[in-house]
């Protein structure tokens, strides 16, 4: 593979002169509005540049069969990609006739195949050419896309390389619109070491593999697992599926669906969460980053009622709180992962831990870990993503772990596994470099505990435990009630719990209830009883807590000296500005 840290610099280059096009805007189209010309267009030129050395055998495939019902499986084989355009014009033409820009431009985008319609509708950019022509700027943006500057063909940029493109726009144009920056991506060394974890104990005999991004943005998960899988097994077929809700990233992921190759009919529009494009499918591989911290008020309803369906939904273990809804994206992906499936998905610190026994957040961890599908959790270090500087975990989820990984969970904290950048993009300020990558894959591979690395303070660190250990019993201890002569308070010879000294306790799952109360609690409130009525199962992960390293303080007479030379700083400073 690539090396990660040096992927990129002519890319983004190439963004940044293909960006510059917003000269021609200004004025016309307030700042953030530039990203609404830019994307389609980009788009409008990869598919221009990929089609033109077969353009003129499209025109006479297409005068041979136009008058046939069906014509697109001639054109695609003219064409060699799964669209085409029968219009007679290039950009190279349009702009030879200014008068007619308009009206020749429209008979240009208007030759595109049906999929490539979809793409463009999805951006509305009928609009957006009313608007470039109101203000005079068309003839000026499409001779712009045409210099050199501007060129997107296959011959000079890969699949791959044309992703950062893309990626690099949407994240401009989401700084510009004021969003943020990284809502509809993921960087790529991230997405790397979610591959090589997916990938790392796959043994390829050629077959075909499913991969499926439930949140995929603009794809590049997709054709980077696709062009990981390759680079490993050269014989192995890869067949990607993803679904997305934004109708800007989405139209971008059909378009690098359809320029490598792929079925554009597998990417696939909607809200995952309440307009499954998927159901009845099972995946391979799961690779995914959802949103998290957000909440699914819009998709209640429809989460709610498919909640009811039990087994036969998607959601069957729990709902999460609804300010939330990332852990509905991992009973989605589990649903969706086949008997012998993987998957790598990105959550933040909330489904390690919240809600208390019983609640829907501890219940869906319950369901993952008793029936042992949770297989790792990799902790990166803050400042990772482009917008967001929190904690951020990748969660490693197997539906048929190895014998020797079966029963346990490991943890790894790779928060100190990152080399700073030179310069920070949003808020991603830290790189997993190529070594970090292979430090951490080489932890999740060893499946052994300790620490990996330490070059120049660089190093994860690995612990494992059984699974059980992350359960606990959640007991109601009931104290009597007593009356004014202290005895206890009796209702049907029973005794009546004092409310006022109602408590909880926590018992590790491992643990026998009754010895624990007979040990903890009874020795100090003797009158004590258990409610097992109330008694809950409740499960939490708290890594900060398994990782945690204390940090002798600072000696008093330090702190003291310390302070001791700021108060003689400062009076010196008081006393130059009197002078």
């Amino acid at each position: 593979m690539a090396n990660i840290s040096n992927v990129g610099v002519n890319i983004s280059e190439k963004a940044t002169l293909i960006w510059n096009v917003a000269d021609m805007l200004r004025g016309p189209f307030k700042p953030h509005e530039y990203g609404l010309v830019i994307l389609p267009m980009t788009v409008v030129k990869r598919f221009h540049d990929c089609l033109l050395p077969t353009h003129a055998k499209v025109l006479e495939t297409y005068e041979k069969v136009k008058t046939l019902e069906v014509i697109d499986g001639f054109m695609t084989r003219a064409s060699g990609y799964q669209f085409y355009n029968v219009s007679k014009y290039t950009f190279e033409t349009l702009l030879a006739d200014p008068e007619n820009i308009e009206a020749n431009f429209r008979d240009y985008l208007a030759g595109f195949s049906g999929n490539v319609q979809d793409v463009l509708a999805k951006f509305d950019f009928d609009n957006i050419i009313k608007r470039m022509v109101e203000s005079n700027t068309l003839y000026l943006v499409i001779k712009e896309f045409n210099s050199p500057k501007g060129y997107l063909g296959a011959d000079k940029i890969s699949a791959v390389d044309c992703g950062y493109v893309f990626e690099d726009l949407v994240r401009r144009f989401n700084e510009s619109y004021g969003e943020e920056a990284g809502a509809h991506f993921t960087s790529r060394d991230i997405i790397y070491l979610m591959t090589d974890i997916l990938l790392s104990d796959t043994k390829f005999n050629g077959q075909n593999i499913t991969v499926y991004d439930m949140a995929m943005g603009t794809s590049q998960m997709l054709s980077c697992m696709e062009e990981r899988i390759h680079a490993l097994d050269e014989d192995a077929t890869v067949t990607c599926f993803g679904q997305e809700f934004n109708p800007s990233t989405f139209a971008i992921a059909k378009a690098d669906m359809m320029i490598r190759g792929g079925d554009p009919n597998n990417m696939r529009f909607g809200d995952t969460l309440s307009e499954d494009q998927f159901k009845g499918y099972k995946f391979d591989r799961i690779i995914s980053n959802p949103p998290f911290g957000i909440d699914w008020k819009r998709e209640q309803k429809a989460v709610e009622a498919e909640a009811k369906l039990g087994e036969a939904g998607r959601f069957a273990p729990g709902l999460p709180k609804i300010s939330d809804g990332q852990q509905l994206f991992v009973l989605n992906g589990l649903a969706k992962l086949a008997d012998d499936g993987k998957m790598a998905i990105i959550q933040n610190g909330s489904p390690l831990f919240s809600g208390d026994a019983g609640s829907g957040p501890s219940n869906i961890r319950q369901y993952i870990l008793e029936n042992d599908w949770l297989d790792a959790i990799i902790q990166l270090s803050n400042d990772a993503f482009m917008n967001t500087g929190i904690a951020t975990y990748i969660w490693v989820l197997s539906k048929d772990k190895p014998a020797y990984r079966a029963g346990k969970v490991q943890l790894i904290d790779a928060s100190h596994c990152y080399e700073p950048r030179r310069k920070s993009i949003g808020t991603k300020r830290n790189d997993i470099t190529d070594y970090c990558r292979e430090l951490i894959v080489k932890a999740y591979g060893e499946f052994t505990e300790g620490i990996f690395g330490d070059k120049n303070g660089i190093y994860c660190e690995a612990k494992i435990f059984d699974a059980v250990e992350f359960g606990y019993n959640k007991i109601v201890v009931e104290r009597p009630l007593l009356d004014e002569n202290g005895k206890p308070v009796l209702k049907k010879g029973k005794k009546v719990a004092d409310a006022d000294l109602r408590d909880t306790e926590n018992i590790p799952m491992e643990e026998d209830i009754d010895a624990y109360f007979a040990r903890e609690v009874l020795p100090y409130a003797p009158d004590a009883w258990i409610d097992k009525t109330k008694t809950k199962v409740g499960y939490e992960i708290p890594m900060t807590r398994y990782f945690y390293k204390y940090q002798k303080p600072e000696a008093a007479d330090d702190i003291l000296s310390r302070i001791i030379e700021l108060e003689k700083d400062i009076n010196e400073s008081i006393h130059n500005i009197l002078k």
